[in-house]
């Protein structure tokens, strides 16, 4: 009786006759490399989506200096904050700051959008090959399936 390599290999359970000790090592080698891709890629995006919540913050303040700005009357005395201190400025200095702020904050937003964009196809590709890599190798995802267990 001729017995599946794979049967033998796998200590009395049958398994699939592709299955080989050079396939499953690079199956593995294959899906540790897919699973650090994975992880940097969702750290990269966890780091894009805090700073884009930071430059909302720093564009909604912005609009709010500007929106009061606009109340106060032209012979106003107005301060900058540097510090602690308070440094008066003219109205015309401030209200320009605060416009290049909204500026710079929207034009840092629109970029970093694009960069979430990116890493969020990055990381439905990589998801993706994951998928196709433990359909291919039902061995590896029951492997996998058994350690996540614990």
């Amino acid at each position: 009786m001729d017995l599946p390599y794979s049967y033998l290999l796998h200590s009395g359970k049958p398994e699939t006759l592709h299955s080989s000790p050079m396939a499953d090592e690079a199956n593995r080698t294959a899906f540790l490399e897919l699973q650090g891709r994975m992880i940097e890629t969702t750290s990269k995006f966890k780091q894009v989506q805090n700073q884009i919540r930071t430059k909302e913050g720093e564009k909604k303040r912005a609009f709010l200096t500007l929106e009061e700005l606009r109340q106060v009357p032209d012979d106003t005395n107005t301060y900058k904050s540097i510090g602690r201190t308070f440094v008066l400025e003219p109205k015309s200095v401030l209200m320009s700051e605060q416009e290049q702020k909204l500026k710079d904050s929207e034009t840092a937003i629109s970029s970093l959008q694009t960069s979430k964009e990116y890493l969020e196809k990055h990381m439905s590709e990589v998801e993706s090959n994951l998928r196709e890599l433990l359909q291919q190798d039902p061995a590896l995802a029951r492997q996998i399936m058994s350690m996540s267990v614990m």
